[in-house]
């Protein structure tokens, strides 16, 4: 494999012959009990690396790898929504990309260095989704069919505190505003008259989602 910035042979690819059975063994392996006993993300990142090892095409084993490794993680449950792309980030910086695949010993196949690159590649990835959904979905309450303002500072971050945690309780409201049980209250009454959120739940265990 040949860095595309630098021109530097990274490492070489098993012969032609090879190819068939080294796929056909990371199939299997993927398959395995083994695999799904793994945390998906690692497996998700064992699959990226053996798939550019392999090197089974003369272009695109890279992209295909990340589309790879994006599908082991939808299978897994691991993105549901299917919101999120690895190629934003390793793309950022394709002389890290490539140092982190250069990074693992041939011999050994310690692949430390590489999974901590990808699975940090995964964190940043996800994170960026979620501030994106966020924003936007902080930004479609914000207005009223005319424009207006609907919500209020205070209630947006309540808004924001769900989509986040997935849920609020009126202790969640007291604590973040310093406020009383009453005024707590108060502005859940507000968002759940708006129908923006629903109450789930009874007395200790009543918490409010969005609707």
């Amino acid at each position: 494999m040949e860095n595309r910035l630098t021109g530097e042979v990274m490492f070489r690819p098993p012969k032609n012959e090879e190819v068939p059975k080294l796929i056909k063994n990371l199939i299997k392996w993927i398959n395995s009990e083994e695999a799904k006993e793994i945390d998906p993300v690692i497996e998700a990142g064992i699959t990226h690396y053996e798939f550019v090892r392999v090197h089974p095409f003369v272009d695109g084993n890279g992209r295909t790898a990340r589309v790879l490794a994006t599908l082991i993680l939808y299978k897994r449950g691991f993105d549901t929504k299917q919101f999120f792309c690895l190629d934003d980030y390793y793309d950022s910086d394709r002389q890290a990309y490539y140092q982190a695949l250069q990074g693992v010993d041939q011999k050994r196949l310690d692949l430390t260095k590489w999974l901590k690159y990808f699975v940090e590649g995964v964190n940043v990835s996800i994170e960026v989704v979620k501030e994106r959904v966020i924003r936007l979905g902080s930004e479609r309450l914000k207005k009223t069919k005319r424009g207006q303002i609907a919500l209020t500072e205070r209630q947006m971050q309540i808004v924001e505190h769900i989509n986040l945690n997935g849920k609020i309780t009126n202790r969640d409201v007291r604590s973040m505003f310093k406020i009383s049980d009453e005024g707590a209250l108060k502005e859940i009454k507000k968002l759940l008259k708006l129908g923006v959120i629903k109450s789930r739940g009874k007395g200790r265990a009543l918490h409010y989602v969005l609707q």
